[in-house]
Protein backbone atom coordinates (compact mmCIF):
# COMPACT_ATOMS: atom_id res chain seq x y z
CA UNK A 1 0.00 0.00 0.00
CA UNK A 2 1.54 3.22 -0.63
CA UNK A 3 1.25 5.88 2.05
CA UNK A 4 0.39 9.31 1.18
CA UNK A 5 1.66 10.64 4.11
CA UNK A 6 3.71 14.46 3.18
CA UNK A 7 5.07 17.54 4.21
CA UNK A 8 4.56 20.90 2.66
CA UNK A 9 6.65 23.84 3.53
CA UNK A 10 6.41 27.62 2.77
CA UNK A 11 8.76 28.40 0.22
CA UNK A 12 9.66 32.31 -0.19
CA UNK A 13 9.20 34.24 -4.20
CA UNK A 14 12.55 33.90 -5.12
CA UNK A 15 15.80 32.96 -3.88
CA UNK A 16 19.66 33.69 -4.29
CA UNK A 17 20.41 34.34 -8.08
CA UNK A 18 16.68 34.74 -9.26
CA UNK A 19 14.68 37.58 -10.24
CA UNK A 20 12.73 39.06 -7.25
CA UNK A 21 9.27 38.08 -8.08
CA UNK A 22 5.88 39.94 -5.75
CA UNK A 23 3.45 38.80 -8.52
CA UNK A 24 1.39 37.05 -5.88
CA UNK A 25 0.96 40.36 -3.69
CA UNK A 26 -2.46 41.67 -3.90
CA UNK A 27 -1.99 45.97 -4.40
CA UNK A 28 -5.68 47.39 -3.08
CA UNK A 29 -6.36 50.91 -4.87
CA UNK A 30 -5.64 53.55 -2.00
CA UNK A 31 -8.89 55.10 -0.78
CA UNK A 32 -10.77 52.02 -1.32
CA UNK A 33 -11.54 50.65 2.22
CA UNK A 34 -14.21 52.46 4.71
CA UNK A 35 -13.54 53.87 7.93
CA UNK A 36 -14.72 51.74 10.65
CA UNK A 37 -16.70 52.43 13.77
CA UNK A 38 -14.98 53.21 16.67
CA UNK A 39 -16.57 50.64 18.78
CA UNK A 40 -16.49 47.91 15.57
CA UNK A 41 -16.04 44.10 16.46
CA UNK A 42 -14.31 41.34 14.76
CA UNK A 43 -17.37 40.22 13.14
CA UNK A 44 -17.24 43.54 11.36
CA UNK A 45 -13.38 43.27 10.36
CA UNK A 46 -12.93 40.68 8.02
CA UNK A 47 -12.57 42.72 4.89
CA UNK A 48 -10.09 44.88 6.47
CA UNK A 49 -8.30 42.16 8.22
CA UNK A 50 -7.65 40.64 4.69
CA UNK A 51 -7.11 43.44 2.72
CA UNK A 52 -5.22 46.76 2.97
CA UNK A 53 -6.04 50.01 4.01
CA UNK A 54 -4.07 52.49 1.81
CA UNK A 55 -3.77 56.31 1.61
CA UNK A 56 -1.49 57.75 -0.59
CA UNK A 57 -2.08 57.27 -4.48
CA UNK A 58 0.50 56.59 -6.93
CA UNK A 59 0.93 60.24 -7.42
CA UNK A 60 1.44 60.95 -4.02
CA UNK A 61 -1.45 62.29 -2.94
CA UNK A 62 -3.88 61.27 -0.15
CA UNK A 63 -7.15 59.77 -0.71
CA UNK A 64 -10.19 57.80 0.45
CA UNK A 65 -12.17 58.37 3.84
CA UNK A 66 -9.10 57.50 6.04
CA UNK A 67 -7.75 60.92 5.25
CA UNK A 68 -10.19 62.60 7.80
CA UNK A 69 -7.98 61.16 10.46
CA UNK A 70 -5.51 62.95 9.63
CA UNK A 71 -6.94 66.61 10.33
CA UNK A 72 -5.13 67.31 13.12
CA UNK A 73 -1.80 66.94 11.81
CA UNK A 74 -0.45 69.94 9.80
CA UNK A 75 2.18 69.92 7.25
CA UNK A 76 4.70 70.79 10.22
CA UNK A 77 4.05 67.51 11.49
CA UNK A 78 4.22 65.68 8.29
CA UNK A 79 7.72 67.74 7.62
CA UNK A 80 8.66 66.50 11.18
CA UNK A 81 7.53 63.12 10.20
CA UNK A 82 9.87 62.98 6.98
CA UNK A 83 12.97 64.32 9.49
CA UNK A 84 11.94 61.64 11.80
CA UNK A 85 12.55 58.81 9.34
CA UNK A 86 15.19 60.26 7.38
CA UNK A 87 17.26 60.48 10.79
CA UNK A 88 16.66 56.95 11.74
CA UNK A 89 17.62 55.91 8.41
CA UNK A 90 21.16 58.13 8.66
CA UNK A 91 21.62 56.64 12.50
CA UNK A 92 21.11 52.93 10.72
CA UNK A 93 24.19 53.51 7.87
CA UNK A 94 26.50 55.40 10.63
CA UNK A 95 25.73 52.47 12.95
CA UNK A 96 26.39 49.71 10.47
CA UNK A 97 30.03 51.59 9.43
CA UNK A 98 30.81 51.79 12.92
CA UNK A 99 29.96 48.28 13.75
CA UNK A 100 32.12 46.93 10.82
CA UNK A 101 34.85 48.96 12.59
CA UNK A 102 34.80 47.62 15.55
CA UNK A 103 33.25 49.47 17.87
CA UNK A 104 30.26 47.90 19.10
CA UNK A 105 29.22 44.26 19.19
CA UNK A 106 25.82 44.17 16.89
CA UNK A 107 23.19 46.46 15.29
CA UNK A 108 20.16 46.16 13.62
CA UNK A 109 18.58 48.52 11.73
CA UNK A 110 15.22 49.47 10.40
CA UNK A 111 15.35 50.32 7.09
CA UNK A 112 12.41 50.68 5.07
CA UNK A 113 10.03 50.20 8.08
CA UNK A 114 10.77 53.40 9.60
CA UNK A 115 7.23 54.94 8.54
CA UNK A 116 5.40 52.73 11.58
CA UNK A 117 7.36 53.48 14.42
CA UNK A 118 7.72 57.15 13.36
CA UNK A 119 3.85 57.65 12.73
CA UNK A 120 2.59 55.70 15.41
CA UNK A 121 4.68 57.95 17.81
CA UNK A 122 3.00 61.20 16.89
CA UNK A 123 -0.85 59.14 18.23
CA UNK A 124 0.63 58.98 21.68
CA UNK A 125 0.24 60.71 25.06
CA UNK A 126 2.46 61.23 27.54
CA UNK A 127 2.16 58.09 30.04
CA UNK A 128 1.11 55.71 27.03
CA UNK A 129 3.89 52.83 27.28
CA UNK A 130 5.54 50.99 24.12
CA UNK A 131 6.16 47.33 24.59
CA UNK A 132 8.55 47.10 21.47
CA UNK A 133 10.86 44.31 19.71
CA UNK A 134 13.37 45.40 16.95
CA UNK A 135 13.36 47.98 14.53
CA UNK A 136 11.30 50.32 16.78
CA UNK A 137 13.31 53.44 17.41
CA UNK A 138 11.43 55.05 15.48
CA UNK A 139 9.49 55.52 18.55
CA UNK A 140 12.18 57.18 20.35
CA UNK A 141 12.93 60.03 17.56
CA UNK A 142 9.97 60.64 16.96
CA UNK A 143 8.89 60.52 20.93
CA UNK A 144 12.27 63.51 20.85
CA UNK A 145 14.53 61.25 22.72
CA UNK A 146 18.14 62.66 23.40
CA UNK A 147 20.16 61.47 20.07
CA UNK A 148 23.11 61.11 22.98
CA UNK A 149 21.35 58.69 25.08
CA UNK A 150 20.34 56.59 21.82
CA UNK A 151 23.68 56.26 20.49
CA UNK A 152 25.33 55.82 23.51
CA UNK A 153 23.56 52.43 24.53
CA UNK A 154 24.92 51.16 21.15
CA UNK A 155 28.59 51.90 21.91
CA UNK A 156 27.82 50.96 25.32
CA UNK A 157 29.85 53.64 27.12
CA UNK A 158 29.32 57.01 29.64
CA UNK A 159 26.33 58.07 27.61
CA UNK A 160 24.83 54.77 27.83
CA UNK A 161 21.87 55.51 30.53
CA UNK A 162 21.67 51.75 31.34
CA UNK A 163 25.16 51.87 31.62
CA UNK A 164 26.22 48.35 30.06
CA UNK A 165 23.28 46.33 31.35
CA UNK A 166 21.58 45.78 28.71
CA UNK A 167 22.45 44.76 25.09
CA UNK A 168 23.12 47.55 22.14
CA UNK A 169 19.85 48.33 20.21
CA UNK A 170 17.50 47.05 23.15
CA UNK A 171 16.65 50.52 24.37
CA UNK A 172 14.55 51.32 27.58
CA UNK A 173 13.31 54.44 28.59
CA UNK A 174 10.35 54.61 31.11
CA UNK A 175 9.67 58.49 30.77
CA UNK A 176 9.47 58.21 26.95
CA UNK A 177 7.03 55.33 27.00
CA UNK A 178 9.37 52.47 25.97
CA UNK A 179 9.73 49.29 28.27
CA UNK A 180 12.69 47.63 28.34
CA UNK A 181 13.41 45.41 24.69
CA UNK A 182 13.78 41.71 25.25
CA UNK A 183 15.88 39.50 23.67
CA UNK A 184 13.25 36.86 23.85
CA UNK A 185 11.30 37.87 21.29
CA UNK A 186 7.39 37.69 21.71
CA UNK A 187 7.64 38.30 25.77
CA UNK A 188 6.39 41.92 24.97
CA UNK A 189 3.06 40.74 24.00
CA UNK A 190 2.21 39.03 27.15
CA UNK A 191 3.67 42.52 29.04
CA UNK A 192 1.50 45.06 26.86
CA UNK A 193 -1.46 42.98 27.64
CA UNK A 194 -0.90 42.97 31.31
CA UNK A 195 0.05 46.46 31.51
CA UNK A 196 -2.98 47.64 30.27
CA UNK A 197 -4.95 45.20 32.92
CA UNK A 198 -3.22 47.06 35.24
CA UNK A 199 -3.69 50.39 34.13
CA UNK A 200 -7.40 49.92 34.14
CA UNK A 201 -7.72 48.30 37.07
CA UNK A 202 -6.02 51.28 38.58
CA UNK A 203 -8.39 53.56 36.48
CA UNK A 204 -5.71 55.23 34.94
CA UNK A 205 -5.95 56.59 31.24
CA UNK A 206 -2.86 55.81 29.27
CA UNK A 207 -3.19 53.07 26.98
CA UNK A 208 -0.70 50.00 26.17
CA UNK A 209 1.15 49.34 23.32
CA UNK A 210 2.59 45.61 22.12
CA UNK A 211 4.74 44.97 19.08
CA UNK A 212 5.78 41.73 17.78
CA UNK A 213 7.15 40.93 14.42
CA UNK A 214 6.03 38.69 12.14
CA UNK A 215 7.97 35.73 12.64
CA UNK A 216 7.51 36.14 16.61
CA UNK A 217 3.82 35.69 16.06
CA UNK A 218 4.94 31.98 16.01
CA UNK A 219 5.58 32.12 19.69
CA UNK A 220 2.95 30.82 22.53
CA UNK A 221 3.08 34.24 24.07
CA UNK A 222 1.48 35.63 20.78
CA UNK A 223 -1.49 33.66 21.10
CA UNK A 224 -1.37 34.25 25.64
CA UNK A 225 -1.78 37.95 24.38
CA UNK A 226 -4.74 37.81 22.08
CA UNK A 227 -6.49 35.06 24.54
CA UNK A 228 -6.01 37.49 27.43
CA UNK A 229 -6.62 40.78 25.81
CA UNK A 230 -10.15 39.21 24.47
CA UNK A 231 -11.23 37.56 27.64
CA UNK A 232 -10.56 40.79 29.56
CA UNK A 233 -10.59 43.67 26.76
CA UNK A 234 -7.80 46.12 28.50
CA UNK A 235 -6.76 49.13 26.69
CA UNK A 236 -3.96 47.82 24.72
CA UNK A 237 -3.19 48.31 20.53
CA UNK A 238 -1.21 45.02 19.45
CA UNK A 239 0.89 45.43 16.51
CA UNK A 240 2.29 43.20 14.22
CA UNK A 241 5.42 44.44 11.73
CA UNK A 242 5.15 41.78 8.69
CA UNK A 243 8.22 42.79 6.69
CA UNK A 244 7.94 38.90 5.03
CA UNK A 245 11.58 37.82 6.40
CA UNK A 246 11.95 36.41 10.24
CA UNK A 247 15.85 36.08 10.77
CA UNK A 248 16.39 34.23 7.96
CA UNK A 249 12.99 32.76 7.33
CA UNK A 250 10.10 33.74 4.86
CA UNK A 251 6.92 34.59 6.63
CA UNK A 252 5.14 32.26 5.18
CA UNK A 253 6.50 29.51 7.90
CA UNK A 254 4.90 31.85 10.47
CA UNK A 255 2.14 32.48 9.09
CA UNK A 256 1.18 28.74 8.07
CA UNK A 257 -2.24 28.76 5.73
CA UNK A 258 -3.41 31.54 7.14
CA UNK A 259 -3.99 34.48 4.63
CA UNK A 260 -2.99 37.20 6.98
CA UNK A 261 -1.68 38.01 10.47
CA UNK A 262 -4.58 40.44 10.91
CA UNK A 263 -7.18 37.77 10.45
CA UNK A 264 -5.62 35.35 13.46
CA UNK A 265 -6.77 38.09 15.74
CA UNK A 266 -10.81 37.67 14.71
CA UNK A 267 -10.64 34.17 15.37
CA UNK A 268 -9.93 35.35 19.32
CA UNK A 269 -13.06 38.48 18.53
CA UNK A 270 -10.08 41.21 18.21
CA UNK A 271 -10.87 43.59 15.72
CA UNK A 272 -8.93 43.28 13.46
CA UNK A 273 -6.87 45.60 10.26
CA UNK A 274 -4.05 45.47 7.72
CA UNK A 275 -2.39 48.78 6.59
CA UNK A 276 0.42 49.19 4.25
CA UNK A 277 3.16 49.92 6.42
CA UNK A 278 5.13 52.13 4.08
CA UNK A 279 2.66 54.46 3.62
CA UNK A 280 3.04 57.00 6.52
CA UNK A 281 -0.04 59.09 5.92
CA UNK A 282 -2.07 55.67 6.05
CA UNK A 283 0.17 54.75 9.33
CA UNK A 284 -0.93 58.16 10.90
CA UNK A 285 -4.73 57.82 9.74
CA UNK A 286 -4.61 54.51 11.67
CA UNK A 287 -2.32 54.75 14.56
CA UNK A 288 -4.88 57.87 15.47
CA UNK A 289 -8.00 55.80 14.61
CA UNK A 290 -6.55 52.63 17.03
CA UNK A 291 -6.04 55.30 20.01
CA UNK A 292 -9.47 56.75 19.97
CA UNK A 293 -11.09 53.49 19.91
CA UNK A 294 -8.46 52.14 23.06
CA UNK A 295 -9.11 55.28 24.83
CA UNK A 296 -12.59 55.49 24.31
CA UNK A 297 -13.32 52.20 26.31
CA UNK A 298 -13.90 50.05 23.12
CA UNK A 299 -11.38 47.38 23.47
CA UNK A 300 -8.21 45.98 21.91
CA UNK A 301 -7.40 46.34 18.20
CA UNK A 302 -4.87 44.13 16.45
CA UNK A 303 -2.80 45.84 13.60
CA UNK A 304 -0.76 44.38 10.61
CA UNK A 305 1.60 46.52 9.25
CA UNK A 306 2.65 45.39 5.90
CA UNK A 307 5.83 46.54 4.72
CA UNK A 308 9.25 44.74 3.87
CA UNK A 309 12.77 44.36 5.78
CA UNK A 310 15.24 46.22 3.14
CA UNK A 311 18.38 45.29 5.57
CA UNK A 312 19.76 42.13 7.08
CA UNK A 313 18.50 41.12 10.50
CA UNK A 314 21.09 41.89 12.22
CA UNK A 315 24.75 42.95 11.45
CA UNK A 316 25.14 39.38 12.05
CA UNK A 317 23.38 38.51 9.15
CA UNK A 318 23.59 38.22 5.09
CA UNK A 319 20.64 38.10 3.87
CA UNK A 320 21.87 37.12 0.46
CA UNK A 321 22.48 34.01 1.66
CA UNK A 322 18.48 33.67 1.38
CA UNK A 323 16.67 36.13 -0.78
CA UNK A 324 17.76 37.80 -4.09
CA UNK A 325 20.29 40.81 -3.45
CA UNK A 326 18.18 43.70 -5.01
CA UNK A 327 14.56 41.98 -3.67
CA UNK A 328 14.30 44.97 -1.42
CA UNK A 329 14.04 47.22 -4.61
CA UNK A 330 11.58 45.31 -5.91
CA UNK A 331 9.10 45.85 -2.95
CA UNK A 332 5.77 47.07 -4.86
CA UNK A 333 4.87 49.39 -1.75
CA UNK A 334 8.17 51.92 -2.62
CA UNK A 335 10.27 53.74 0.06
CA UNK A 336 8.52 54.76 3.25
CA UNK A 337 10.65 58.05 2.61
CA UNK A 338 10.34 58.80 -0.74
CA UNK A 339 6.36 58.22 -0.48
CA UNK A 340 5.99 61.13 2.17
CA UNK A 341 8.68 63.36 0.22
CA UNK A 342 6.55 62.75 -3.14
CA UNK A 343 3.42 63.73 -0.86
CA UNK A 344 4.71 66.63 0.01
CA UNK A 345 6.08 67.92 -3.29
CA UNK A 346 2.46 67.03 -4.02
CA UNK A 347 1.32 69.37 -2.18
CA UNK A 348 3.62 72.30 -2.70
CA UNK A 349 5.25 71.98 0.51
CA UNK A 350 8.48 70.30 0.02
CA UNK A 351 10.71 70.41 -2.98
CA UNK A 352 14.15 68.28 -3.96
CA UNK A 353 16.26 71.05 -3.18
CA UNK A 354 14.96 71.02 0.09
CA UNK A 355 14.94 67.14 0.07
CA UNK A 356 18.94 67.40 -0.67
CA UNK A 357 19.39 70.30 1.89
CA UNK A 358 17.39 68.02 4.49
CA UNK A 359 19.55 65.07 4.30
CA UNK A 360 22.87 67.25 4.62
CA UNK A 361 21.81 69.13 7.93
CA UNK A 362 20.67 65.65 9.30
CA UNK A 363 23.70 64.00 8.34
CA UNK A 364 25.44 66.97 10.16
CA UNK A 365 23.32 66.66 13.20
CA UNK A 366 23.89 62.51 13.54
CA UNK A 367 27.71 62.66 13.02
CA UNK A 368 28.27 65.82 15.51
CA UNK A 369 26.55 63.59 18.08
CA UNK A 370 28.15 60.40 17.23
CA UNK A 371 32.17 62.03 17.61
CA UNK A 372 30.55 63.41 20.66
CA UNK A 373 29.26 60.10 21.98
CA UNK A 374 32.28 58.22 20.69
CA UNK A 375 34.73 60.21 22.25
CA UNK A 376 33.52 58.78 25.84
CA UNK A 377 34.87 55.79 24.73
CA UNK A 378 33.28 52.47 22.66
CA UNK A 379 33.30 49.13 23.79
CA UNK A 380 37.32 48.38 22.75
CA UNK A 381 38.03 51.31 24.56
CA UNK A 382 35.60 52.31 27.14
CA UNK A 383 35.76 54.85 30.02
CA UNK A 384 34.97 52.42 32.68
CA UNK A 385 31.56 52.45 34.92
CA UNK A 386 32.88 51.78 38.76
CA UNK A 387 32.11 48.59 39.74
CA UNK A 388 30.48 49.62 43.08
CA UNK A 389 27.80 50.68 40.93
CA UNK A 390 27.32 47.27 38.93
CA UNK A 391 23.74 46.46 40.80
CA UNK A 392 22.48 49.70 40.97
CA UNK A 393 18.50 49.75 39.44
CA UNK A 394 18.91 45.81 38.60
CA UNK A 395 16.84 45.51 42.01
CA UNK A 396 14.52 47.06 43.16
CA UNK A 397 14.47 48.30 46.99
CA UNK A 398 13.62 46.05 49.66
CA UNK A 399 10.09 47.91 50.73
CA UNK A 400 10.81 49.67 54.13
CA UNK A 401 8.38 46.96 56.33
CA UNK A 402 9.92 44.24 55.26
CA UNK A 403 13.21 45.96 55.95
CA UNK A 404 11.89 46.90 59.48
CA UNK A 405 11.27 42.77 59.44
CA UNK A 406 14.55 41.50 58.86
CA UNK A 407 15.65 43.76 61.65
CA UNK A 408 13.56 42.68 64.08
CA UNK A 409 14.77 38.91 62.94
CA UNK A 410 17.80 39.35 62.61
CA UNK A 411 18.68 38.59 59.13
Amino acid sequence: MTSHCKLSFAHPPARPGQTPDFSSVEIPEAGLLPVLPLDVTAADCVEHANSLIRVMDENGEAVGPWTDFLSRFDVDTLRAGLRDMMISRTIDMRMMNAQRQGKMSFYIQGVGEEAIACGFQRCLKPGDMNFPTYRQQGLLIAGGYPLEMLLGQFYSNAFDPLQGRQLPTLHSARDYGYFTVSGNLGTQYVHAVGWAMANALTQQENISIGWIGDGSTASNDFHTALLSASSYSPPVILNVVNNQWAISTYTGVAKGRGRTYAARALGYGIPAIRVDGNDYLAVLAVSEWATQRVRAGHGPVLIEWYTYRVGAHSSSDDPSAYRPRDEGKAWPFGDPVERLKKHLIHIGEWSEQRHVQAEAEVLSQVVEVQKRVEAAGTMIDPKPIPGATIFKGVYADMPEHIRRQRQELGV
